[in-house]
């Protein structure tokens, strides 16, 4: 009997019992990879449902185990406060208001919103929040201005105030990452003029404050169970399958990503091969409802609704056989209390790559400064996850390559010297320069030895320090030699605290990166058979970030929150001090 939570027999069978059988190991284990399928082809991207599954031999009866949150998150709300500020005037105090942008990719500023105006006051504490969507996955550089807001403009609204017409009293910059990983989410900048910092006068400085905003931290923990369901087939018993919705504030049911005690609709399928999945019964219930009837160990009816608009009930219940809530902590909560992401590179030196003195090859570098494939992922991905690492100190690598000795070697310190960390983005782009220099590319291009270093940094951390998550970016141009090697590597490592990004450079076939990425729910199988316990990979081959179709930063950083998450979930590892 198969089951699964959508209605995609290639992310839902695949992900949830139909190919490999059986269910997770861990009812805590994170995001199902039937869900995260059935989303990601609709282009939606719950971080906040994780079902799995617990299949019965009971012809007629299977059970899903569901966890949902019931809030979710929504902004950052940024609280603004200043000291010693200038005074303007001359009879008075300065009347400050402060204004927030978002520095765009184009050098432009947006303007996100403004505080109020206080009167006659230099150390503000403005009490108007100004709200900020957080990205993990893109450097958000953010803009403050403080103004001294004239007295005849005093009875208009703020919005409405020509900023222009308002005497500036400094500005500050810097990174939204920059104050989320703070401890306590503050972070004192100093003002300055519009022409920048070094300026001889003080003009005082402004704190910035982060607070995540929920609904609820609460997720609630369900196993669902059905019983003598209709048979829908005619040679064979039906496959039967839940898709549960929640409804939207316009009364349209969508898929569940978030909900607060809002009806759900589940629904119960015989799943087709065709894709034309046969309704069995619904039932709309709250979380309160479903809550009652686990407490009271009492079943509810499914409903069928006919062409017409009439209900029948039918013999078929759903139960609710555990109704547990619990915290569900957000990946900003691990970061700020002191959990760090540890950046690693490697750098594929084959000869496939062409000769770096040649322009058409993938590691010229340009004289004019124009930044080649692999410079270019290194900075972009960088620049993210740098403020994640408190000491930016970087192990780089290369493999495929000769070393200045003549030996060939598959994981080489790429700064040439015996410690493989160097400083910083810059340290490792001086060292990929370097590096040009003093390899020769040969090949075959191998993954296998480069990962299992990176897991054995991450295993070693994994004993001693759990506030440690690696993140290895791996960027190549070539196809695999060692593909079962490599697969073998990342099914073991999917048991550590780290995540691996692939970038891949130039025109080879990259369907192998594409079965590495695990992207259409099927988790890695090793050589012994061994099932991946999660999708550690994001695969991204970066000429179609030179089409435009999409940014590389996002494209291979928007499922590391999540992967983290699965992570310290699965092993019930919450932010210090929780």
């Amino acid at each position: 009997m198969g089951i699964c939570f959508s209605g995609d027999l290639k992310g839902g069978k695949q992900a949830v019992g139909g190919v490999h059988g059986g269910p997770t190991a861990n009812n805590n284990a994170g995001n199902n990879d039937a869900v995260d399928h059935f989303f990601r082809a609709r282009g939606q991207y719950p971080l906040s449902t994780q079902i799995e599954e617990q299949c019965c031999d009971v012809v007629g009866i299977y059970m899903i185990h569901l966890t949902v949150q019931l809030g979710t998150l929504a902004a950052k709300m940024l609280s603004l406060s200043a000291s010693k500020l200038l005074d303007r005037d001359i009879t008075s105090k300065s009347d400050p208001m402060a204004v927030l942008y978002i520095k765009k990719r184009d050098g432009m500023l947006e303007e996100l919103g403004r505080t109020e105006v206080i009167m006659n006051c230099l150390d503000p504490a403005w009490i108007e929040k100004i709200n900020v969507a957080y990205q993990f996955e893109i450097v958000q550089s953010l803009v403050f201005r403080v103004y001294d807001v004239d007295t005849k403009y005093h009875n208009k609204p703020v919005k409405a105030l020509k900023l222009n017409e308002q005497e500036f009293l400094g500005e500050a910059t810097c990174v939204l990452s920059e104050i989320v990983t703070k401890r306590d989410r503050s972070l004192t900048l100093k003002l300055h003029s519009k022409n920048g910092p070094g300026g001889l006068r003080d003009l005082g400085t402004i704190t910035v404050h982060a607070e995540e905003t929920f609904a609820s931290r609460m997720a609630v923990e369900m196993k669902l169970r059905c019983s003598q369901l209709d048979n829908k087939d005619m040679f064979s018993k039906s496959d039967p399958f839940l898709r549960i919705s929640r409804i939207s504030e316009n009364g349209i049911f969508v898929p569940i990503c978030k909900t607060e005690d809002n009806p759900l609709l589940i629904e119960c399928f015989d799943f087709n091969d065709s894709g034309n999945h046969t309704l069995i019964g619904k039932v709309q219930k709250s979380f309160s409802e479903l809550e009652k009837l686990c407490n009271h160990k009492s079943g509810t009816n499914l409903v069928f609704t006919s062409r017409g608009g009439q209900e029948k009930i039918l013999k078929g219940q759903l139960f609710v056989d555990q109704f547990i809530e619990k915290d569900q902590f957000s990946f900003l909560d691990y970061i700020s209390s002191g959990f760090e992401l540890n950046f690693m590179v490697a750098v594929d030196f084959t000869a496939s790559n062409g000769h770096p003195h040649n322009r058409d090859s993938l590691h010229y570098i340009d004289p004019s400064g124009q930044l080649n494939s692999y410079q270019q992922a290194i900075m972009e991905v960088g620049e993210v996850i740098q403020f994640y690492d408190s000491d930016r100190r970087f192990p780089a690598w290369g493999f495929g390559g000769r070393t200045s000795n003549g030996s060939l070697s598959h994981c080489f310190n790429l700064n040439g010297m015996n410690t493989y960390e160097v400083d910083g983005v810059q340290g490792i782009m001086a060292a990929y320069a370097n590096a040009l220099h003093n390899v020769t590319l040969s090949g075959p291009t191998l993954f296998g030895q480069v990962i299992n270093n990176a897991a054995q940094m991450a295993g070693e951390a994994a004993s001693n320090d759990i506030t440690k998550y690696f993140v290895l970016l791996i960027i190549t141009d070539g196809v695999l030699t060692d593909i079962q090697e490599t697969t073998d590597a990342l099914v073991r490592a999917s048991d550590l605290p780290l995540s691996i990004l692939i970038v891949g450079v130039g025109n080879a076939d990259f369907k192998q990166m594409e079965v590495l990425d695990a992207d259409d729910g099927r988790r890695l199988e090793n050589s012994t058979g061994r099932v991946a316990t999660r999708d550690i990979v994001q695969f991204v081959p970066m000429r179609e970030v030179h089409s435009g179709q999409i940014s590389v930063v996002q494209a291979l950083l928007e499922e590391l929150p999540g992967q983290f998450l699965t992570y310290m979930r699965s092993r019930n590892i919450k932010p210090l001090h929780a």
